[in-house]
């Protein structure tokens, strides 16, 4: 009995001094921890140069910081997540084991009740659940080695080469730009700054999570090898998307020396593609209310109603035609044109509209809108030196949907024929100028007053900024409007939707912000830029030329 308790008092005793030392040796791991941090974080403020540090540098160190713990949260998160899933298949590992126990021991597994058959269903949908994973990690796998990654693939020319962009953590250069895009910018689509922060938060969690190779090594040799990477040793990143394939990443950080690199090669496959809706829809029924606002321009006007004529009366005939004319100026002329149209094609679905004041595009679009009393109808804002087709009326029509979608399509914007053709003798007839080429337009992305919406979600958006007098800005205020709600709004190029050219003249009586609008959209619309730079070096051209011909002049006397 004495010899037992003494036992049990020497055990409690050695017990009892394990555990302070495991104490003592948890407390200088944490002091460690803290100290490493410490240097950690010092490494990465912003050197002074003697002279007080700039409130420029504390926002760029307090951006990285925030970068910093935001990433170290999710994947925290992450982690979180994962071991969650490890669980919830541990549970699910367990069920099964005590599901084969009461079979073993005769009794019905859970969901077995109802039979032989109810069991062989079960049997065969475990089948396809464990199939179904299988499946996919072979499509995925599939992608990765069809991709361009590892190794290159052989093209036919330079021209089928996919590019890349590169990337850093401000950062996106790219050289696909567009006309609203730039080659150096920040990612303003909130899903870009999402797939790049994801990206780099995926290489950093690769990069601190210790390997089998570094979990076999001692505990000192893992405190002396290992670094815990940060945003800041983040250097730069390239990244390119096959479509048909995945999307590759491959980032670089510092290393543990000046000359020491850590590259990650991360790949997004693609999945199969999935069904998502299969539907009929009927637009035997869908009146189309083209709402066109003006002041003067009767020549145009003209050329507008014969192309309308053509397309909305003749081939289409679901369409009413709404003008909402400002002044009273060559109203007469425009009022015979309709007259004329009307008379001519058996067309009485139009209304005009007069108003006895400045001209403003928004007003006018707002008040037509909003004239209309026969329900919920399909509006059309559309100006008048638009040239559209019957194959864009049926694309308005498919992609708007009162209370989900509307339509803002890209036109393609026609360059001034006399520079495409050459001379004003040589320029076609206004259907064979619309050809969709390099040289002979561009896709009018910065404009966005061309669009298909229902009346009833233009309504409750609350309309056109009526304030906003003359040319430009009310078409952005509304598009904002849309962007800001929950509505889907369908961005797409149209090749039935052609904006003509024509002389713009930008009036001094526009504010600072719509003539400068004004000025950008007139360059645009000129030439192509290898068009405006023959036309800028013609005098060398021609003086080059004229040498070309005087030398051969030569050569001819000489033989």
């Amino acid at each position: 009995m004495l010899r037992a308790v003494m036992l049990r008092r020497g055990l409690l005793l050695w017990v009892s001094r394990v555990g302070g030392l495991l104490v003592l040796l948890c407390c200088s791991l944490s002091l460690l921890y803290v100290m490493r941090c410490t240097a950690g974080v010092g490494g990465a403020g912003p050197a002074h140069s003697g002279g007080p540090p700039s409130a420029h540098s504390y926002q760029v160190l307090l951006q990285e910081r925030e970068e910093q713990h935001r990433l170290h949260i999710s994947s925290l998160k992450k982690q979180i997540a994962q071991l969650k899933e490890a669980l919830q298949e541990r549970s699910q590992q367990l069920k099964g084991v005590q599901e084969s126990l009461k079979r073993a021991n005769g009794g019905p597994a859970e969901g077995q009740e109802g039979g032989a058959a109810s069991q062989g269903g079960s049997v065969g949908e475990a089948q396809v659940a464990k199939s179904q994973p299988a499946d996919l990690q072979e499509f995925l796998k599939a992608q990765l080695s069809k991709a361009e990654v590892t190794f290159g693939i052989r093209l036919p020319s330079e021209y089928a080469v996919v590019p890349f962009e590169s990337f850093t953590l401000q950062r996106v250069y790219q050289l696909e730009m567009g006309l609203t895009r730039h080659p150096e910018e920040k990612p303003v689509r909130k899903d870009k700054r999402e797939e790049l922060a994801e990206v780099l938060e995926t290489a950093l969690h690769s990069l601190n999570t210790p390997s089998s190779e570094q979990d076999r090594r001692s505990a000192v040799e893992k405190a002396q090898a290992s670094k815990v990477y940060t945003p800041s040793d983040f250097i730069e990143g390239i990244t390119r998307t096959e479509k048909d394939k995945g999307t590759l990443y491959e980032l670089t950080f510092r290393g543990e020396s000046s000359n020491e690199f850590r590259r990650l090669v991360l790949f997004r496959p693609f999945g199969p593609l999935l069904k998502v809706k299969n539907e009929r829809v009927d637009t035997t029924n869908v009146l189309i209310n083209i709402i066109v606002p003006l002041s003067r321009r009767t020549d145009k006007f003209k050329q507008f109603m014969h192309n309308f004529r053509e397309v909305c009366v003749r081939q289409d005939g679901r369409v009413h035609l709404t003008v909402v004319y400002f002044g009273k100026e060559q109203m007469s002329e425009v009022q015979s044109t309709l007259e004329n149209t009307s008379r001519e094609a058996n067309f009485k679905n139009y209304t005009l509209m007069q108003l006895d004041e400045e001209f403003s595009r928004g007003r006018g679009l707002d008040i037509g809108a909003r004239a209309w009393k026969g329900g919920n109808v399909l509006l059309f804002f559309c100006d008048v030196d638009i040239y559209f087709t019957a194959d864009f009326l049926n694309t308005c029509r498919l992609n708007a949907q009162p209370g989900k979608k509307v339509f803002y399509p890209v036109l393609f914007s026609q360059y001034n024929p006399s520079v495409i053709y050459g001379s004003p003798d040589r320029i076609p007839a206004v259907e064979q100028q619309l050809v969709i080429k390099k040289d002979t337009g561009f896709w009018r992305d910065f404009g966005f007053g061309m669009t298909c919406q229902y009346r009833s979600d233009f309504l409750n958006i609350g309309g056109f900024d009526i304030d906003i007098k003359g040319w430009g800005g009310e078409d952005v205020h509304l598009y904002r409007k849309y962007l800001h709600s929950n509505l889907l709004v369908v961005r797409a190029p149209s090749r039935g939707l052609f904006h003509l050219w024509h002389e713009k003249h930008c009036a001094d009586e526009l504010p600072p912000d719509q003539y400068r609008m004004c000025m950008q959209s007139k360059a645009m619309n000129e030439a192509s830029h290898g068009q405006l730079g023959m036309l800028f070096f013609r005098h060398e051209i021609e003086a080059h030329l004229r040498k070309q011909k005087l030398q051969q002049n030569s050569n001819a006397k000489k033989t």
